[in-house]
């Protein structure tokens, strides 16, 4: 949705209608050249969900600290509507501000109320009168089901609280582009559905997300492109239901079998 939009606005959009994130040839390396992602091509529409799976070690988590400039790659370029991010003369933290992330680790601070956690960045970094950043707060707090819970401290919450607070932050600045690492991970299995069910609301109401995951029945249903990873090179992309209903790798193939005899898809 673009800026003049009601529901979850974000950055402005680029003016040719391209993709909002583009990946070529991205080659990352680490320590005595151990390639982590090698020569990635990736394209992500507007108001699309791209769901990123593989085994651990692929490259996923990478990907994405890549695209968000947490990571810096070897080879290749990034580019957000069109601008290229990784030339050494763009503003890092001015391309931090239109694209949120959320990890695993819910990361907030633990002395700061939920309130403070989430106001932070906008006041500080993006200069928000406190008044409206704590609007927006409290906004969106209810729209995730945390109305009421702006004054708790972060050890009084349940993880799956924790994590909806974490992605509560990320979407405070109102960014371009949500990146979601793994995001239920960490949690009990009883409280990965409550998150989960935050993630298909956002993408309800158009926002444009990259999903690294091993919850694989969730990327089929929500995700409108799938890249399977392996070693490090996108093996395979296409629909949900090519991906998971006819994969044309083997190595594609030999990873959903696996998920599969284990019960999780």
């Amino acid at each position: 949705m673009s800026a003049g939009d009601d529901g979850m606005r974000t950055a402005t959009e680029a003016p040719d209608g391209g993709p909002v994130l583009r990946l070529e040839s991205v080659r990352k390396t680490y320590g005595r050249g151990t390639v982590v992602l090698r020569d990635v091509d990736l394209e992500v529409a507007p108001h699309t969900v791209t769901a990123l799976i593989g085994a651990s070690g692929s490259g996923k988590s990478t990907l994405l600290r890549c695209a968000n400039l947490l990571e810096e790659i070897d080879d290749g370029a990034i580019f957000l509507d069109g601008e290229e991010i990784t030339d050494p003369r763009v503003d890092e933290d001015a391309v931090r501000r239109r694209i949120g992330i959320v990890f695993q680790a819910y990361n907030l601070f633990p002395h700061m109320t939920v309130l403070d956690n989430i106001t932070l960045a906008p006041r500080r970094v993006h200069g928000v009168p406190r008044a409206e950043a704590e609007a927006r707060a409290h906004e969106l707090l209810e729209r995730l089901g945390l109305g009421g819970r702006a004054g708790e401290y972060p050890d009084r919450l349940s993880g799956g609280q924790q994590q909806r607070v974490a992605i509560v932050r990320a979407l405070a600045g109102r960014p371009r582009l949500l990146l979601l690492d793994e995001i239920t991970a960490a949690l009990d299995p009883e409280l990965v559905g409550e998150v989960l069910g935050v993630v298909r609301d956002l993408k309800e109401e158009g926002m444009t997300m990259v999903i690294a995951t091993h919850e694989m029945g969730f990327a089929r249903e929500v995700a409108d492109q799938v890249c399977f990873l392996d070693g490090g090179v996108v093996l395979e992309r296409g629909t949900a239901g090519q991906v998971f209903g006819d994969p044309q790798h083997g190595r594609t193939r030999q990873f959903l079998e696996r998920i599969i005899a284990a019960g999780r898809l």
